[in-house]
């Protein structure tokens, strides 16, 4: 991951003043840092916090071209086609870094066609001085995080990948009342900067949907009549694009299907591309897991070299606070399942080598893999409910895997959320996506059946979600942390939780410490901009998320 920060339109000349703000997101770029202004931009200043994946020595930001010199460009995320861009358009590169096809695509079509032409996991920020204009994009799914700070009134605007880094700044007298709020993935604006350099909003547009085909031209150019075969031929090229990195490449392993999947493929690519070292895959788990031995038989089928992380409750309890501080949220399940991925990435960093992490997220919306979809009413409702999950996985899932991998320095990249491979998956008849024979995923698993990538066991293994795959049956991780809320929260205190959070009102103890932690980081937030609802199974009468709790619950 990297890490952008940028003022514009400060009531302060001096705007190094808030180098304090750009500071707080420095975990998310350890390699190095810049903050800069420039006289071009009065009144403004660019800061980036770098994570060195690709071009080491002219990969620093922000990016300025000797061909495009009034243009500046902050970015966070990777562009897969920007080789493929290239040869299209004979782009003459100056850089080996990935993100500078977006400024040859702006000069070549402008903005939302540049934002339409990236294939890829992004959040940028272009400044074009000459026209004194500003471009905030961001990728489909808000795989790579993006806040703004907007004080109308004043013409100021502030960009940060995580919020933190404008909440600092919003407890200065200048910048009391701001309004901070995620930008929306899929969507490019575009903002003017005036005669005495204040900010004003001139479009938001939507460049991309979820389930929309791309608009540029892709890895795989011809698809056959056989849904199976395409889906297979997707999900590797999806993996394959991934490869790009100067830096050691491995893969979160839970041992259920999704993480199985994309780490069978990654090793099989890496061999293929003769990658010099041996991939390493990460399991973490209490005593007792079935995702830890699960993962253990994917890594000894498929010879990558493994690591198990095994965890205590008191240390992932010790580490509960931290984990809400990064995510910026108070969502329950988001919280239960990001203390485990926080440790195996915290792991990561200090023992390893390893930088670029592979994952499976975004499998369980796109193929419709959580349990309650057996309970769908239709196929119309069920596909209707996915695409509800696709467009907000930026609040939950894709935020979990930024915040935890962020916090130690690494990145993350999801295969199963690439452009093509979802909207080709989205356009299969929604009654293939069903869930089948008590089966969910049953299509994707179907897929791969027969191709020895994985043991039949875990290609056909039930459903476990990760906040509870972590621990044994016998005592479930989100029963340890009722438990340890219930002894942190007081009756008394409990009880006046609607006039204490009329938005979103905790309905347990465990709810009730995760937002008063939340609000004890960042106070009076909106709920909207934050955390919009709790994550709950659909169609059912669950009152906790955890899959454990339903009747149609299934031993992995």
């Amino acid at each position: 991951m990297c890490g952008i920060w940028a003022l514009f339109g400060s009531p302060s000349a001096d705007v190094f003043k808030y180098l304090d703000a750009c500071l707080r997101i420095k975990h998310r770029g350890p390699d190095a840092f810049r903050i800069e202004g420039d006289h071009h931009l009065p009144k403004s200043c660019l800061g980036f916090h770098r994570l060195c994946v690709i071009d080491d020595l002219h990969g620093m930001q922000p990016l300025r071209l000797r061909n495009f010199p009034y243009l500046y460009l902050i970015y966070n995320g990777e562009i897969y086609n920007h080789r493929l861009l290239q040869d299209e358009f004979d782009f003459i590169y100056e850089t080996a870094l990935d993100g500078e096809c977006i400024l040859h695509l702006y000069k070549k079509g402008g903005i939302e066609y540049c934002a339409q032409h990236l294939d890829g996991e992004f959040a940028f920020t272009l400044v074009d001085a000459e026209k004194r204009q500003i471009y905030v994009g961001r990728d489909t799914f808000g795989v790579r995080p993006a806040f703004r700070m907007i004080m109308k009134d004043k013409g100021i605007l502030g960009i940060c990948s995580e919020a933190k880094g404008l909440i600092e700044l919003e407890k200065k007298e200048e910048y009391k009342g701001a309004h901070i709020e995620q930008v929306p993935p899929g969507i490019v604006e575009t903002y003017s900067i005036d005669k005495e350099d204040k900010v004003h909003l001139i479009s938001s547009k939507r460049f991309n949907k979820t389930g929309e085909p791309p608009k540029y031209r892709t890895l795989v150019t011809e698809l056959g009549p056989d849904p199976l075969k395409n889906i297979q031929m997707l999900l590797y090229a999806a993996v394959r694009k991934r490869l790009m990195s100067h830096r050691r490449i491995g893969c979160f392993l839970s041992g259920g299907l999704d993480s199985s999947l994309i780490a069978a493929i990654l090793i099989r690519q890496s061999r293929e591309e003769a990658i010099s070292y041996p991939i390493q895959t990460f399991a973490i788990g209490m005593e007792g897991s079935p995702d830890v031995a699960a993962a253990r038989k994917v890594a000894a089928h498929i010879k990558s070299e493994h690591h198990e992380v095994i965890f205590t409750a008191e240390e992932a309890l010790a580490v509960l606070d931290e984990v809400i501080y990064h995510l910026e949220s108070y969502d329950i399940t988001t919280i239960r399942a990001s203390v485990g991925m926080f440790l195996v990435s915290k792991y990561v960093r200090e023992k390893t080598d390893t930088v670029v992490m592979y994952s499976g997220e975004g499998a369980d919306e796109l193929a419709q893999g959580y349990i309650y979809f057996h309970k769908a009413p239709s196929p119309k409702e069920a596909h209707e409910e996915s695409i509800r999950l696709m467009d907000d996985l930026y609040f939950y899932d894709v935020l979990r895997t930024d915040r935890c991998t962020a916090a130690h320095g690494l990145e993350v990249r999801p295969p199963f959320l690439d452009h093509q491979f979802t909207s080709y998956f989205l356009s299969l008849p929604a009654e293939l996506r069903q869930p089948k024979d008590g089966i969910e995923k049953h299509i994707l698993r179907k897929a791969f059946e027969g191709t020895d990538l994985l043991p039949d066991e875990i290609l056909w293994r039930p459903k476990e979600a990760f906040s509870d795959g972590v621990s044994s049956t016998a005592k479930s991780w989100f029963q340890v942390l009722q438990e340890h809320c219930a002894t942190l929260i007081c009756d008394a205190e409990f009880n006046a939780r609607a006039k204490l959070y009329p938005v979103n009102t905790p309905q347990t103890k465990e709810a009730f410490y995760y937002r008063k932690t939340f609000e004890k980081f960042y106070p009076g937030r909106d709920c909207d901009a934050f955390t919009p609802y709790f994550w709950m199974p659909k169609w059912t009468n669950a009152t906790d998320p955890s899959a454990r709790t339903l009747s149609n619950y299934k031993l992995s």
